[in-house]
C-alpha cells in the first residue's frame, strides 16, 4: 500500500463557527470561488464526491461518489499553514502561534540587525507584493532588509536577488530562526527573495520556510521509525523543518507537484505528503479569483489519470490546510472547514464521513491502514471506509 496525501494548500470549503474571531466572516474559499466564476468544471473531483460535502456552483452531487467524503473543523486556534499541516498528521495545538499586528518588538529588530550586520525597514504587516512597491527603491539604495508579516504568524525577509545572494538571505532566516523562540516562538520565518526593477520587482520561486520543529511526534515521526519511507513534494518538508521525511522534492509552483506526484510510480516510498502552494501563494493571498477558479480545473484535469495509475491497494487524501478566499477583501488566510476526499480501488465509495472534529483524523487514519502504531490526537475512520474490491474509478 502506498498513501498520498494532497494538500490543496488554502482551498477551504466554508467558515468555521469561530470564524468572525479571526475577521472571517463569510468566507468560503471553494463555495465563493464557484460562485463568483459563475460554476467550475471539475468532473473528476465531482465523481469523487466534492459536491457531496456541500453546494458548489456547477460541481453537482453524485448519487454514487467514488470517493469518501466529508469535511474537517481545525481543532487548533489559528489559520496558518504550519498548524494546519501538524494537525493532519496528528500534532494538535493548544495555543496559537504568536502574531504581530503592530510590528515586531523593537528589542527583537534592534537585536536581528546586530547579530546580521544589516538594518531591517518596514516591520509592519503587509501584502507581500505591495510592500516591493513600497520599500524596494528604499531596500536598493540602502541594503537594509525588507522586514514585514501578515495575519499570520509569519517573520518575513525580502531582499533582491543582485544586492543579497540568496544563501545570505538564508542565513539570515536562520538567524531569526534561532532568535524567534518561547514567547516569540512565529510559525515561520521566511525568505522572500525578489528580481527586477523599480515599478516590476516580482517575487522569485527561490522562497524557503524556516519553521519551529513540532514540539512532540506526528505520525511522519512514526511512519520512519516503521521504515515505511516518508516522501515531501512541495513545501512541506519546510513546514516540518524537515522531520519525517526520508526525502524530498522541492516542487516550486503546482505544476512542478503535481508532475512528481504522477512520476511517484514504483519510488520505494509508503507515504507521500504533497502540497500544491500556489492557490494560497499566487492566487488565494492576491485576491485573484480567475487564476484560482483555473487552478482548480487544471488540478481536476490533471487528477483524472493519476487515479487512473493508482496501484490496487493505493489510498489517496485530497484535503486542505486552511482557506484563503479570492473573492473577500482580506488577502489573508481565512478561518475554515476544509474538504475530505479519500478514494481507494479497494476502499468503499460513497461514505458520508460527515463533520470530523480535527484535521487529526486524517493522521490516526493513515495510521490504522498502514497498521501502525498511531501518534497524536485523532479518531481513525480506517473502519468506515471498510475494504471494498469491487470499487473501481470509472
Amino acid at each position: 500500500m502506498r498513501i498520498t496525501v494532497i494538500v490543496l494548500d488554502g482551498v477551504g470549503i466554508g467558515e468555521l463557527p469561530d470564524a468572525a474571531l479571526y475577521g472571517d466572516a463569510g468566507s468560503d474559499t471553494l463555495g465563493n470561488t464557484c460562485e463568483s466564476m459563475g460554476g467550475l468544471e471539475l468532473p473528476n473531483l465531482e465523481r469523487l464526491g466534492l459536491g457531496c460535502i456541500g453546494p458548489l456552483r456547477g460541481v453537482k452531487a453524485v448519487a454514487e461518489p467514488a470517493a469518501c467524503y466529508g469535511k474537517m473543523a481545525e481543532k487548533s486556534p489559528g489559520k496558518d499553514s504550519t498548524s494546519g499541516h501538524w494537525e493532519l498528521m496528528g500534532l494538535v495545538l493548544d495555543r496559537p502561534f504568536p502574531t504581530y499586528p503592530d510590528g515586531f518588538p523593537e528589542v527583537l529588530v534592534r537585536e536581528f540587525e546586530a547579530r546580521t550586520g544589516r538594518r531591517a525597514i518596514g516591520n509592519m504587516p503587509y501584502s507581500g507584493t505591495e510592500i516591493l512597491r513600497v520599500l524596494g527603491d528604499e531596500h536598493i539604495k540602502t541594503g537594509s532588509l525588507i522586514l514585514y508579516t501578515s495575519a499570520d504568524s509569519v517573520f518575513q525577509l525580502a531582499a533582491h536577488e543582485s544586492l543579497v545572494p540568496v544563501d545570505e538571505l538564508y542565513e539570515y532566516c536562520r538567524i531569526a530562526r534561532e532568535l524567534l523562540v518561547g514567547e516569540h516562538g512565529v510559525a515561520r520565518v521566511i525568505a522572500r527573495p525578489f528580481e527586477g526593477e523599480s515599478g516590476s520587482y516580482r517575487r522569485t520561486a527561490r522562497r524557503k520556510d524556516f519553521s519551529l520543529p513540532p514540539f512532540d511526534d506526528t505520525i511522519l515521526d512514526a511512519l520512519v521509525r516503521h521504515g515505511a519511507g516518508v516522501l515531501a513534494i512541495g513545501k512541506v518538508a519546510d513546514l516540518f523543518a524537515g522531520r519525517g521525511f526520508t526525502r524530498e522534492i522541492r516542487a516550486k509552483s503546482n505544476d512542478e507537484g503535481m508532475k512528481a506526484l504522477a512520476a511517484v510510480g514504483g519510488a520505494e516510498e509508503r507515504f507521500v505528503l504533497a502540497n500544491l502552494g500556489d492557490f494560497d501563494t499566487l492566487w488565494g493571498h492576491r485576491n485573484d479569483t480567475e487564476a484560482f477558479a483555473r487552478g482548480l480545473e487544471e488540478f481536476d484535469r490533471w487528477l483524472g489519470p493519476f487515479l487512473n495509475g493508482l496501484s490496487t491497494d493505493d489510498v489517496l487524501f485530497v484535503t486542505s490546510d486552511h482557506g484563503c478566499d479570492p473573492t473577500t477583501p482580506s488577502t489573508d488566510h481565512s478561518r475554515e472547514y476544509v474538504p475530505l476526499l479519500v478514494y481507494g480501488r479497494r476502499l468503499r465509495g460513497g461514505v458520508n464521513l460527515g463533520l470530523r472534529e480535527s484535521f487529526a483524523d486524517v493522521g490516526a487514519t493513515i495510521a490504522r491502514l498502514m497498521k501502525i502504531e498511531g501518534t497524536g490526537e485523532g479518531k481513525s475512520f480506517a473502519e468506515e471506509i471498510s475494504f471494498d474490491t469491487t470499487q473501481r474509478f470509472a
